[in-house]
């Protein structure tokens, strides 16, 4: 019997690697060295899992078959072993197969970095000839391409491709996506001839969500409900469908989507949650977290995410301290995870605590993450943990109106870490402060002012009403960059604060000469606008802008919301809003809070108003039954008098409000803490606000 029979046989019946080693050391140098014995060395390595010891005999085996080299490659990548895969091609003594080039390709694509686009790249220019017909391997290095940002050698390989299947278009359209293309995408999709795949559904659902213009919803929706019944059932297919309505603001037919659904998983939950956050529901995503815990579904890092989002949306201290209690111990090792709650304390009005997550992070333990975080983040380098943490800690201190506490962090932060993000925190915690030395002396450090640092510097002199500046800022800009609408915006939003009327028609009608094509803008502008005619009492103007609005731009209008939270329930409210069981108790409350400011001296400001008083109204009716005054009136209802209430509005609080919450929390010694869309005020009961006035 061959002896080489026999060696096999024996190595076959090993059940460990300690026995191979054992039987190896057995045999003559001469018996290792023989490539039939390496290749079944190799093979049973291989089937025993035993990546290293089959990495160590591979780089031994000198004559290394195609064979060996994709087992090889197949067996580094199942162990997420990405950079032995490179280290190999270093030493290729091959021709590389389309297998073998495929997987190459698909480890550089996951890679993406420096040396992986290198020996991508490589590969691909020294790719032969006649590999140029096969799909797969060609869609594999489009997808590669894409991956590395080369749209347009991905497009010239794409061209290459005579016989295009749907794959191969699912790797133009996905890549177009990724690289925030989407008209692109959707043009191809437009050419495509053949029977969809469920991949291509997905990409092009992701593609219209990106987008959620007018050309997109209609493609969107066709697509949608001409879909066949068979791919319906699918719920990653469907997921992607729920979340494109949801960014399309359909949240109703997302809710039709999400009942179909027999077996909902942490996808579908995730998904539907994240849809109701950014339609700002948050309460609704609450009540699906309550469904996920009945079904006895496990909360991962996605789910936590998207809580602790929800959470930071309401802004209410005792349900983000409810959820975060509920959170497995392992999360809090999830930078993630930590970043999330930070923000979420910061937006709570709770800086200590936000403090507190931003000191735990120095902790060696805390970058270490454990196998449950890895999906999630496997690359982060230390100084870039340090410097997300410093910035979301400034950013939360310039939200809380804590601009000297932003401004000594900032100081402390180390000056290699310091970048474009970093700067438009500390110049926002500044421009909220009032603190204009401070943001000049900032400014004028940064070497590289970017787009985004520029025109938060704007926003800061427009908030002190210097117009001068900042238009000479704008100015400055523009001689050598494109006109850019936000800066418009952030002086537009300061005009408006200061209700000059001239300059802000001046703005908008610039707008409108640079800027035809940004629709959300122009809106935007125009409600603004027309509050400042609303504030001055020009209400025939205000109503005529109203009027030309509707007509360009249509009726949609967003809706101003508040929530409160008394004895553990949390509250919606709306302006002018009947539709709590106790309404009438509520604008009772509301009358006699009203009085009282009377009393104190408070003059109601009906150039606050931004419509035309109706019949029976009041500018005191009117302002008192503003969303954020029925939620201070609801927590004056329940039961004994409370010593602190909190509230989050989605738009900025108007001024009256502003100056009623400051008397009311010194009349009724209470503590008021409001969130708004620009930032937390803390209203003291002497009667002042932590915003200084600076809203």
């Amino acid at each position: 019997m061959n002896s080489l029979f026999i060696f096999r046989r024996i190595l076959s019946i090993a059940s460990s690697s300690k026995q191979i080693y054992t039987i190896t050391t057995k045999l003559s140098q001469n018996s290792l060295n023989n490539s039939s014995t390496q290749t079944s060395l190799f093979q049973l390595y291989i089937q025993r899992h035993d990546i290293n010891n089959a990495y160590r005999l591979f780089l031994k085996i000198t004559n290394k078959s195609d064979y060996i080299y994709a087992t090889m490659i197949k067996s580094l990548i199942s162990k997420n072993m990405l950079d032995k895969v490179l280290d190999l091609f270093d030493e290729i003594k091959i021709q590389p197969s389309p297998i073998i080039l495929i997987m190459l390709f698909g480890v550089c694509a996951r890679t993406n970095n420096d040396r992986a686009k290198q020996t991508g790249r490589k590969f691909l220019n020294e790719m032969s000839k006649d590999f140029l017909n096969d799909n797969i391997l060609l869609t594999s290095a489009i997808n590669m391409l894409m991956r590395f940002g080369d749209v347009k050698k991905a497009e010239d390989l794409f061209q290459k491709i005579k016989k295009k299947d749907i794959i191969t278009y699912g790797a133009m359209m996905k890549g177009y996506t990724l690289n925030h293309m989407c008209n692109k995408a959707l043009d191809l999709f437009e050419q495509i001839q053949l029977n969809l795949s469920n991949v291509s559904y997905s990409i092009i659902f992701n593609a219209c969500a990106q987008l959620s213009n007018d050309r997109a919803k209609q493609i969107g929706r066709k697509l949608l409900d001409g879909m066949p019944e068979n791919f319906k059932e699918n719920k990653y297919i469907q997921s992607s469908a729920i979340d494109m309505l949801m960014k399309f603001g359909d949240v109703k037919k997302a809710e039709i989507l999400f009942k179909t659904f027999e077996e909902k998983d942490i996808i579908t939950y995730s998904t539907m949650m994240k849809g109701y956050n950014i339609n700002n529901e948050p309460l609704k995503s609450l009540k699906l977290f309550e469904e996920i815990k009945k079904n006895d579904i496990k909360i991962d890092e996605i789910i936590s995410v998207i809580l602790i989002d929800t959470c930071a949306k309401i802004g209410i201290r005792s349900i983000c301290e409810s959820i975060v209690n509920q959170f497995p111990s392992y999360l809090y090792n999830n930078q993630y995870i930590c970043n999330a709650l930070i923000n979420m304390w910061g937006k709570a009005g709770l800086v200590k605590n936000a403090q507190q997550i931003f000191e735990s992070v120095n902790q060696p333990d805390v970058i270490t993450y454990n196998a449950m975080s890895k999906q999630i983040l496997l690359c982060v380098i230390f100084n870039y943990l340090i410097f997300f943490y410093f910035v979301i800690e400034v950013n939360a201190y310039g939200k809380n109106r804590m601009g000297l506490e932003a401004v000594d962090l900032y100081r402390k932060m180390p000056n290699n870490l310091r970048n474009e993000i970093s700067y438009i925190c500390i110049l926002n915690a500044c421009s909220h402060s009032g603190l204009l030395d401070e943001a000049y002396s900032i400014f004028n450090e940064i070497s590289h002012k970017t787009q985004q640092v520029i025109t938060t510097m704007v926003d800061c002199l427009s908030r002190l009403f210097l117009f001068d500046e900042a238009k000479q800022l704008i100015e400055d800009y523009e001689k050598c960059n494109a006109p850019y609408s936000v800066m418009y915006m952030a002086l537009l939003s300061g005009a408006r604060n200061s209700r000059q009327s001239h300059l802000s028609q001046e703005i908008y009608k610039r707008m409108q000469l640079l800027f035809p094509n940004e629709k959300h803008h122009l809106r935007s502008a125009s409600v603004l606008l027309c509050n400042i005619s609303s504030s001055l009492g020009d209400h025939e103007e205000a109503q005529a802008l109203r009027l030309d609005r509707i007509k360009e731009f249509g009726n949609k209008v967003q809706v101003g919301l508040s929530w409160t939270e008394v004895n553990g329930e949390v509250v919606q409210f709306t302006a002018h809003d009947q539709s709590h069981p106790r309404s009438k108790e509520i604008y009772a409350e509301a009358q006699r809070i009203s009085s009282e400011l009377v009393k104190y001296g408070h003059v109601h400001d009906a150039n606050w108003i931004t419509r035309p008083l109706r019949e029976h109204e009041t500018a005191e009716s009117v302002l008192c039954s503003h969303s954020e005054r029925l939620a201070i009136a609801f927590n004056f209802i329940e039961g004994r008098k409370p010593s602190f209430i909190q509230i989050t509005k989605n738009l900025r609080v108007c001024g009256d409000c502003h100056q009623a919450t400051k008397l009311i929390a010194k009349i009724r010694q209470v503590e008021i803490v409001v969130r708004d869309a620009n930032c937390i005020h803390h209203f003291s009961t002497n009667g002042t606000c932590s915003c200084q006035d600076h809203f």
